[in-house]
């Protein structure tokens, strides 16, 4: 029987939903320890070295191309020529790795409220950054995001939300709220591109990406989900594109083959027209929980990892 082997001695269990627990191999802890905001923790297993934050489960060198190139790639595509990029979260440095692809990226701001995570990250995750925290277009600012956008008067093309999941317990559950969502709207230009990964949209808490998407509708005029192709994660993800330009939820493969060949320096794992193309067709359980969803989240009403 497959899977019937147990080929490690000590497992990760991450929650998954109040019924699921997912377990990950892990052959060695490199570092564990308790920061200022959360409970960090990075392992080594089956997976590569992998990021766990609060016992949830960030990234794993094996596979994080899949989420990175589908959180970074698909609103740059979109905007078609971005120049500035603000990043909110991302301690890995893979997503700096990846705006770094496009040519015409001139300014990357990361704010990371942790600067433990970053820096451990820094240390012992260079498979993830590359070194890309070196390069001279970067700034790295550890601080909250939401003092970040209270005190910053730039406008940005890309937006990027790379944030822990929207539970109350993380540090980021004020970051999946509607007067967040206002203030990055206010800074995003005209034809800016805002993403958000907008956590699980297994049937058991689809409901915190659906409530997610159902706040950012409340601000932006055109929002759709789209699906990476997540595999570590035990659950499948949901992100949200957001903006006041119209963009194609059935883009032509080859034009955005063509787009990317001519706007970034390529070596892609995952990225191309057809992979962006299955992304953006989500099913039709989670269009129907979208349509029907009334709750709007707020700092006085924010996201719970229980269902009410």
């Amino acid at each position: 029987m497959a899977g019937a082997n147990l080929n490690a001695d000590l497992y990760f269990a991450e929650q998954i939903t109040p019924w699921d627990i997912y377990k990950h191999g892990i052959d060695q802890v490199l570092v564990h320890q308790k920061t200022k905001y959360q409970e960090m923790c990075i392992v080594e297993g089956v997976y590569g070295k992998a990021l766990i934050l609060d016992g949830k489960w960030q990234s794993c060198t094996e596979d994080e191309f899949l989420y990175h190139e589908s959180l970074v790639h698909p609103p740059m595509i979109f905007h078609g020529f971005p120049r500035k990029v603000l990043i909110f979260g991302g301690a890995e440095g893979a997503t700096i790795r990846e705006v770094l692809r496009w040519k015409t990226v001139e300014k990357v701001v990361m704010v990371d409220i942790d600067g433990e995570v970053v820096e451990a990250c820094k240390k012992y995750l260079p498979e993830m950054h590359q070194n890309a925290f070196e390069d001279p277009r970067v700034e790295l600012i550890i601080d909250d995001a939401q003092n970040f956008l209270e005190s910053s008067s730039a406008t940005w093309d890309v937006i990027i939300s790379d944030l822990t999941d929207p539970i109350e317990e993380g540090p980021s559950f004020p970051l999946f709220t509607q007067e967040y969502f206002q203030k990055i709207r206010q800074v995003l230009s005209a034809d800016g591109f805002f993403i958000i990964q907008g956590g699980s949209i297994a049937p058991a808490e689809m409901y915190l990406h659906v409530r997610v998407v159902n706040t950012l509708q409340t601000l932006f005029s055109y929002i759709h989900s789209l699906i990476p192709y997540s595999t570590s994660y035990g659950c499948p993800l949901g992100f949200v594109v957001c903006s006041e330009q119209e963009f194609s939820h059935t883009p032509n493969p080859e034009k955005i083959d063509s787009l990317l060949g001519e706007k970034t320096t390529g070596d892609f794992k995952l990225m191309d027209g057809i992979s962006l193309l299955g992304m953006l067709q989500i099913p039709l359980n989670l269009r129907q929980a979208i349509a029907a969803e009334t709750q709007i989240y707020t700092l006085k009403n924010p996201p719970k990892d229980i269902q009410v």
